[in-house]
């Protein structure tokens, strides 16, 4: 039992100062997804090492040392996404009405078969925009009478997971499909007017993920979340970018993408909002992803109920109001080096 306990010590260890390395390998980048699992197995190795066994020599003594750091480590990764944090998006004050913006995001899986369990939240949910993510020329059938609701869409079924549908019951400005690195793999990029006759960019996104299956290097998603990154900064408009970002809210590419681009993370302070995956509850990670510029409070945010998808779809609301851009503090600048690795990591796919 306690060469177990000492074997998960050094695993657990192993698997949370591996993605130190910033290497853009699958294999690697896959631990920066569980940080919570992580932190959670090692306060019950450490508990239980601990509770029934002294250190015998300096081995185990330095196997402990270094799993309590790694905990350390996980926890100032999460503890941003905490409520005991503090709040990177403020409340909203009160709501005007000409300037609200409501967002419901949801990857339906290609091959889940409940679409009128879905089209129930969206139609309680009432947003004014509905992103679906991975859907297929079926599900944009059976989800077709949302137009009813939401004349203005944009649209990009495919079959390959990356189908892309966005419903907006505001006017959509000058919309696109952009192929920013695969010719398959389509974003959403368009400008919506609010009630209140301005406009906000909204840029919606599926990268795709660094999996056995699908990707085995990071590079073509770090790309493309860089690359919207660099084309939002100092817009003059406000901007939201939403969607299944394959990437988890604490990773060092996420970092990366804030520190670029200037938006802001609304979970930050409130939770993490785990949207992934909804089949396993012990197996959860933010996933599913909307970050805003400085103008924007916030409503509210919620996780939506399970509809047979992998993922739970995510709601907000946001409030645009002048004020806000001076009363939220920006993410930090990158730093010289940073600015190097973002260039270098959208030179890779150019």
């Amino acid at each position: 039992m306690k060469i177990l306990l000492i074997t998960a010590a050094l695993g657990l260890s192993v698997a949370t100062f591996l993605p130190l390395l910033r290497h853009e390998a699958w294999w690697i980048r896959a631990f920066d997804f569980p940080r919570l699992q992580i932190l959670a197995l090692g306060l019950v190795v450490l508990l239980v090492f601990s509770f029934f066994w002294d250190v015998q020599n300096v081995f185990e003594g330095m196997v402990l040392a270094v799993l309590a750091g790694a905990l350390l480590l996980q926890s100032y990764k999460i503890f941003p996404y905490t409520p005991l944090a503090a709040k990177q998006v403020r409340n909203a004050r009160a709501e005007t009405s000409g300037n609200i913006i409501s967002l419901l995001i949801a990857n339906v899986l290609m091959s889940n078969r409940d679409a009128q369990r879905f089209l129930t939240i969206a139609r309680e949910a009432g947003a004014d925009m509905v992103l679906a993510l991975e859907p297929d020329q079926r599900w944009e059938s059976q989800l077709r009478e949302l137009e009813i609701e939401y004349p203005y869409t944009v649209k990009k079924p495919l079959g390959n997971r990356y189908g892309i549908l966005l419903y907006s019951k505001l006017e959509l400005v000058a919309p696109e499909i952009k192929f920013l690195i695969k010719e398959e793999i389509p974003s959403i990029h368009t400008q919506v007017r609010l009630a209140s006759g301005q406009l906000v960019r909204l840029h919606c996104l599926h990268p795709e993920p660094p999996a056995p299956t699908e990707a085995e290097f990071s590079t073509e998603r770090d790309a493309e979340l860089l690359i919207v990154g660099k084309e939002v900064k100092g817009s003059h408009q406000p901007v939201i970018v939403a969607g299944d970002l394959n990437d988890v809210a604490w990773s060092y590419t996420t970092t990366l993408f804030q520190k670029t681009s200037g938006l802001l993370d609304p979970r930050i302070g409130r939770g993490m909002f785990n949207s992934y995956n909804a089949r396993n509850l012990f197996m959860r990670w933010p996933l599913d992803h909307i970050f805003h510029s400085e103008d924007f409070f916030l409503v509210t945010m919620t996780r939506m109920p399970d509809f047979g998808s992998d993922h739970f779809p995510i709601y907000i609301t946001l409030s645009l109001e002048p004020e806000a851009a001076g009363l939220q503090e920006l993410p930090e600048e990158p730093e010289p080096q940073e600015r190097e690795l973002i260039e270098e990591k959208i030179q890779k796919v150019e």
